[in-house]
């Protein structure tokens, strides 16, 4: 393990990515066709070639909650975790046997969702409590203008909040897009984090804008540096290398790149 030399840290954590075999089933009108092998021993050497030591998996959305290859590939593997995609009615028994199998939370790809589900109801706040206990957190991926819908609720069921893709903003209002404000002001609550991810789906320009704000507005300590491997829908045009520079055009050096790149995906999700 290649560890930071000052507190035995890690030097990067890969905070998203994803690993599939074809074959395995598909939701209907799923977001990506995925008809490739991304293995987690493909995934592994990937992550060796760019010197990444640590990793945390997000369930593929197109798969829904078929999470039997991701917690397979991370039963037995501890530089390795996992958020999952659970219904609202999963039972304790079978979360607790999750986190044993070094599942860390739950992922809420609401972004596919024409209409949101009730967070208030009681299906959902019994499910919550149940991850907040667990100390999980819920891996929310959505379009920044429907963030106000749910964020609230979330916050207030007491569990950790991790959010994808820079809040994902309007285009038009990028910054100013309330979904973009009130996760700034969930991160000063102090238990919500966002991903500096995936900026190639809506433009390097913009996540580099979005980076700066975030960094201006609440710092460096609740920003997760992700890959998002292996790119669903851009494999020819992303690579592992170009997601790092991604980050590092807009990041400044020293402490507040190693804070996004290892220290706060450590703290979360391995400690």
């Amino acid at each position: 393990m290649t560890t930071h030399s000052q507190n035995n840290m890690p030097l990067m954590v890969d905070s998203h990515a994803h690993v599939w075999l074809k074959g395995m089933p598909l939701v209907s009108n799923p977001r990506h066709q995925l008809n490739y092998d991304f293995s987690i021993e493909q995934y592994l050497d990937l992550l060796a070639q760019h010197g990444v030591d640590f990793a945390v998996l997000a369930a593929a959305s197109p798969f829904g909650d078929y999470n039997d290859y991701t917690i397979a590939a991370v039963k037995g593997r501890p530089r390795i975790r996992a958020t999952v995609i659970l219904q609202p009615d999963v039972d304790a028994y079978t979360l607790s046997q999750m986190k044993r199998d070094g599942v860390v939370g739950v992922r809420l790809p609401f972004v596919n969702m024409v209409e949101l589900p009730d967070l208030n109801s009681f299906e959902y706040r019994r499910t919550l409590r149940r991850y907040a206990d667990l100390d999980w957190h819920v891996h929310l991926h959505l379009d920044g203008p429907r963030i106000p819908q749910v964020l609230p609720a979330l916050e207030a069921s007491g569990v950790k909040v991790v959010i994808d893709h820079f809040g994902r903003p309007s285009p038009e209002l990028g910054i100013q897009c309330n979904g973009f404000k009130m996760m700034l002001e969930a991160i000063e609550r102090g238990r919500t984090w966002v991903k500096v991810s995936a900026a190639y789906r809506f433009g390097e320009e913009a996540g580099a804008l979005y980076g700066k704000e975030l960094l201006k507005q609440v710092g460096p300590d609740k920003l997760l540096w992700a890959s998002d491997c292996p790119f669903a829908g851009f494999e020819k045009e992303m690579t592992y290398q170009k997601s790092i520079d991604a980050v590092t055009a807009w990041l400044p050096k020293g402490s507040v790149t190693h804070k996004v790149f290892a220290e706060n995906a450590f703290k979360l999700y391995f400690e």
